[in-house]
């Protein structure tokens, strides 16, 4: 192995399953019709364990290229284990176009969408700094509401729980406890690493790249809020990534508090057969890790 550090074990919630990353592979666990769990192991790209993974800044892009990757391909294999009983496949395409419309989606609704809507208020709005706090706000304010909006649909509802069974088996896991379900149900749906918890952070670090972009002509102003995403992820990550490492920090318990309520939006109480596929691809995981770290001793 790389190194002797403990690994952040993460991952995400799919369909009726849950998707783990490990230092060389990522497992998804899903539940298929039939009531059994099913795993799939499959080694990470080159990219995700290279060296830029590890550089500040850039590992931030990095990551979320990969998160995006990986989370298209977990979400295919989930896709067609939970329609089996269908023999129903998803095309790829399909999953790339559904992703790419996504992206354009997130652009448009939490980017451009609050740019125009402060744009229409311009001439009474006295200056920079106050236009990009209303900006910002508008722009917390579609983001809470789409969250709200989504957690009414009922297959949603359902990967929001599997998104806390995720959360309650990765804190379990780090607190060094059993992976069994009665060992795991008492700890958090919210964990600080969380993906919910990024995106509200870059919100909030929007607000202040923004400002120093300035109120311009509209034309620059829509292109800094398209060119200036991946440098606010990348900040987003680093945040992220000090707060994970500084947890108990007074100051860092502030900043990230916010992000940890965000999550009672996104997660939900799982039921013990939601805790076992995350537990069966936690375990996978950590298996699959341990067998490598043994053979690279050996050799």
């Amino acid at each position: 192995m790389a190194d002797k550090k403990k690994y952040n074990y993460g991952g995400q919630a799919v369909i009726e399953g849950v998707m783990i990353r490990g230092r060389s592979s990522v497992v998804t666990a899903v539940r298929r019709p039939g009531g059994e769990v099913t795993t799939d192991v499959k080694p990470l790209p080159s990219l995700t364990t290279s060296r830029m993974r590890r550089m500040p800044l850039l590992r931030g892009v990095v990551i979320l290229i990969e998160a995006m990757v990986l989370g298209i391909k977990s979400l295919l294999y989930s896709a067609n284990v939970a329609m089996e009983e269908e023999e129903e496949e998803i095309p790829t395409k399909a999953i790339w176009g559904m992703v790419a419309s996504a992206v354009v989606l997130v652009v448009v609704l939490f980017f451009l969408a609050p740019l125009f809507l402060t744009k229409l208020a311009n001439n009474y709005i006295p200056n920079t700094v106050v236009f990009h706090i209303i900006e910002g706000v508008i722009r917390l304010g579609i983001f809470i509401g789409y969250l709200k909006v989504i957690s009414l649909l009922p297959d949603i509802k359902r990967v929001f729980t599997y998104h806390g069974a995720e959360h309650k088996t990765v804190n379990a896991y780090e607190a060094g406890v059993p992976m069994e379900v009665e060992s795991i149900k008492s700890y958090s749906t919210a964990h600080v690493r969380c993906g919910t918890s990024f995106l509200f952070l870059v919100l909030i670090i929007a607000i202040v790249v923004f400002s120093f972009v300035g109120r311009q002509t509209l034309w620059l102003m829509i292109a800094s809020r398209v060119i200036l995403i991946p440098v606010i992820m990348a900040l987003g990550y680093e945040v992220i990534y000090f707060g994970a490492k500084h947890a108990n920090n007074w100051f860092m318990k502030i900043i990230l508090a916010p992000g940890l309520l965000m999550q009672t939006m996104t997660t939900g109480e799982p039921d013990d057969r939601q805790l076992e596929v995350a537990i069966a691809a936690m375990n996978k995981a950590v298996e699959v890790d341990q067998a490598e770290e043994a053979t690279q001793a050996a050799s």
